[in-house]
This record gives structure tokens, sequence and C-alpha cells, in this order.
């Protein structure tokens, strides 16, 4: 689905990646983890076109989109929740939601129902205000406005933080059905370690923007937690 190969980024004088190479398959669940700092951030927006890579390759389903802009990424079916959420908070709810439909590939107009199923609450609040919703609702919002393009590949950057235990269920299980219902294949950026056993099925560590470990959720022992991931 996605194959990154050997990709560096610096920011300033800091090399944030470190030829850091990611193959996730399609049909993937995948958790990308570790401390703060590693750089988890800054290869999903190197991911979306967000950052240029400074060298490295990215493909997706065999294209070379290295140097695509965003724009193109997502028309191409990739989906992306940002960390933060970054809705638009002055616009209604409706109107985030299609912010998102150019992208899509069939040009359609009309906001899909299945984001309605997925997200009652944010068919009852459409002419609402972003600004006005709560913080779990923003991140539903959030989630819905990337998959208004109907993405083959959707990345989530810690869609869990700062939201409360109900709505974090919700997303979890929503996560989960989107991979195993729609066959959407998801990256999943989360520093919680219950909550990435919960949702994926594989994941990688990232350790001085470096990906140190690869492998299925099960094999993500006391050791690997213990030296790359406890604080």
């Amino acid at each position: 689905m996605i194959e990154i190969n050997k990709l560096n980024q610096y920011y300033g004088q800091s090399h944030t990646l470190r030829d850091l190479s990611l193959n996730v398959l399609e049909g993937d669940c995948i958790a990308v983890m570790g401390r703060n700092g590693v750089g988890k951030t800054t290869l999903v927006e190197c991911m979306m076109g967000l950052l240029p890579a400074k060298s490295g390759s990215i493909h997706f389903q065999g294209v070379d989109i290295s140097h695509s802009s965003s724009e193109r990424r997502a028309s191409m079916g990739i989906g992306y929740v940002p960390q933060g959420r970054r809705i638009f908070p002055l616009l209604t709810v409706e109107e985030n939601l299609k912010i998102g439909l150019p992208a899509r590939q069939d040009k359609s107009k009309v906001i899909p129902e299945f984001i309605y199923e997925l997200f009652p609450v944010l068919k009852d609040m459409l002419k609402r205000r972003g600004g006005d919703l709560s913080g779990g609702q923003q991140q539903q919002l959030a989630i819905g406005r990337a998959l208004v393009i109907d993405p083959k590949l959707l990345i989530l950057d810690e869609p869990t933080e700062g939201i409360q235990p109900n709505v974090v269920n919700e997303i979890c299980d929503i996560i989960r059905k989107l991979n195993t219902d729609r066959g959407v294949t998801v990256i999943l950026v989360e520093q919680k370690l219950p909550i990435a056993r919960r949702v994926t099925d594989k994941f990688a560590i990232l350790d001085r923007g470096s990906n140190v470990y690869s492998g299925l959720m099960t094999e993500l022992d006391d050791k690997l937690i213990k030296k790359y991931l406890t604080v």
C-alpha cells in the first residue's frame, strides 16, 4: 500500500528522520509508536506532503509520491487526521466536512452517508460551528472530514489525545470497523499502549528518527516496551 524507503528529514540542525524505512501492506492496521520527539509526527507529515523529505522515497500503490502535493495525495486516497484536530472553528460542521469533497476521485459533492452512520452526532449538529463542539465531538469531526474522500489509507496522529474516555472507546471501535468492515488501511500514531493494542494488529517503533523494530502486535513484549516506550 505505502512504502517508505530511507527517508531523511531535518528540523534546523536536528536530524529528525534517519534513513527511515517502513512498508505498510494493503489491509494493515498498524501503530507507529515511540517516545516524544522520536519523529512520529514528522513521519506522517512527510507521508502527507506537508513536509518535504530531504531524501528518500515514498511510494503509494506503486506510484512515487515523494514530490506530490498534499492535495494530490488526498485525491489518490490518503486521508489524514492531524494531531490536535485542526478543524475550522468558525465554519459549521457541514462546511468542515465539505472541505474534503474536492479531493474525491468521483467528484461527488455529497457528504457520504456512512460518515453519519459512524458519527450520528455530526448529523445532529450540521449547522453548529465547529468551535462550539466538545473536544470529543471535534475529534469525530476531524475523522469524518478525512473520511469524506472515502480513503484507501487513513493516517491518524494521536486521535485519542485529550478526549474523554467514553469517546475514546467509540473512536477505537470506529477505527477497527473502518479497517475490518470497509477495508481501509490504517496507520495510527499512538502513545498509549492499551489503545494501540486494542486497535491495531501490527506496530513499528521509532527511536531517534529510525524504525528500530516492526512486527505483529503479539510480538510487542516487555523488553521492547521498557527499552523504547517507557518514559
